[in-house]
């Protein structure tokens, strides 16, 4: 989708900017190949620089209150100073990679709820920035994030709700300033010890942390209270893997695991700051994660960052 801005920081009659991706689609780790179109306004306009940049919607922490904001994540100069005559038409080719800790947005070909993803272009003239053109971005899970997903569905977990928590995750490098929760109700064989599981992918070149947190219900005589385990799985010999017994093991160490990080962290137990194919695998997974029947449905972008951008 492109959306078509003039460029109000000059008023009427000012130039125009127009980025156009060749596939809106993609994985962490990849690049995003587009081209920006300008066209000058009615009059020469000297461009200091052409900027692309993503951004997504972040859950923040201000005093008592959350509330949610733009975050710009990967910023990406494609040109230096210019001078657009007017009526001139440009076209700046770029690839803009793409972090590997970049969260996922969609899986099976829909949206997760409570995500959303732009590629924003800014013109700067005159010592003037406009934010002129912003284009919805899809991020795909890379196989080793399917394959667990796919097994947190076989056991039963059925999707709740996606976003992204400003912060860091205790002993994990991490380069980006937030990080993404997945949010599962609990399977009926768990159901009896926690109510919801939180997953947290945090991904590099060689692979991926796993953190698991569980919401682990209270006994008679003790109150309930958060568990968190964290993991580690590789990119390489991802289908040589039962994931579904993996996973199985590492929801049990979690759910075992109370204290192992509170003590290292008091308050939100190791997070700091915000408290292949589809197949018969990939139509399960589908299914819990709310995939079937659009259950789970994209916003539209220019709704989902609506206001942000002026706030920033």
């Amino acid at each position: 989708m492109v959306f078509k801005k003039m460029l109000s920081a000059l008023g009427v009659g000012g130039p125009s900017v127009d980025t156009v991706l060749a596939n809106p689609n993609t994985r962490p780790g990849l690049v995003l190949d587009g081209q920006v179109n300008l066209r000058g306004g009615d009059a020469a306009a000297d461009i200091e620089q052409v900027t692309v940049a993503l951004v997504t919607r972040v859950e923040m922490e201000g005093g008592d209150s959350e509330y949610a904001g733009t975050m710009e994540f990967y910023r990406l100069p494609v040109s230096g100073a210019m001078r657009l005559e007017a009526k001139q038409e440009l076209v700046i080719p770029f690839q803009l990679p793409v972090p590997w800790e970049t969260p996922i947005t969609d899986v099976y070909g829909q949206r997760l709820r409570g995500m959303t993803m732009g590629l924003r272009t800014e013109l700067a003239v005159a010592r003037a920035v406009d934010k002129g053109d912003l284009d919805a971005v899809a991020v795909h899970p890379l196989p080793v994030h399917e394959k667990i997903l796919e097994a947190f569905a076989q056991l039963g977990f059925q999707f709740k709700s996606a976003d992204l928590e400003r912060g860091h995750i205790y002993g994990v490098q991490q380069t980006l300033p937030f990080y993404q929760e997945i949010e599962f109700y609990a399977a009926p064989q768990y159901a009896h010890a926690i109510r919801e599981v939180e997953l947290t992918f945090v991904t590099n070149q060689h692979g991926v942390d796993v953190i698991i947190e569980c919401d682990k219900r209270g006994g008679m005589f003790t109150s309930g209270h958060d568990t968190v385990g964290r993991y580690t799985a590789e990119h390489v010999g991802v289908e040589q893997v039962d994931w579904r017994q993996r996973v199985e093991g590492w929801l049990a160490q979690t759910v075992e695991s109370y204290g192992r990080y509170a003590a290292q962290h008091h308050g939100h137990p190791g997070k700091q700051g915000h408290h292949g194919g589809h197949g018969m695998g990939g139509m399960v997974a589908g299914a819990a994660l709310g995939l079937a029947g659009g259950m789970i449905a994209g916003e539209m972008l220019e709704d989902a960052f609506e206001g942000d951008f002026g706030d920033e």
